[in-house]
């Protein structure tokens, strides 16, 4: 680690609330008011997927153990296992 900033993430409309790796580290998982959920290639920074249906702000997400399932859970009062 140098303390530089190695990249930047956008595309979120609203506040971030959660942000989590996969448990390979290759990917980065994160929740906002904007009602997505999106999937990051860590070292690009390139959004890979948007994670979309919940309507209202998600305000946790998780991967499984393996880092190939997501859960999310929103004040839509659901939680989408992806």
């Amino acid at each position: 680690m140098t303390g530089a900033c190695h990249s930047i993430l956008s595309g979120h409309e609203g506040e971030i609330s959660k942000v989590t790796f996969n448990p390979q580290g290759s990917r980065i998982l994160t929740a906002s008011s904007d009602k997505t959920g999106r999937i990051w290639e860590t070292e690009s920074g390139d959004c890979l997927q948007v994670l979309e249906g919940h309507t209202d702000e998600i305000f946790s997400c998780a991967f499984n153990y393996e880092g190939d399932t997501i859960i999310t859970g929103s004040k839509d009062n659901t939680c989408r296992i992806w």
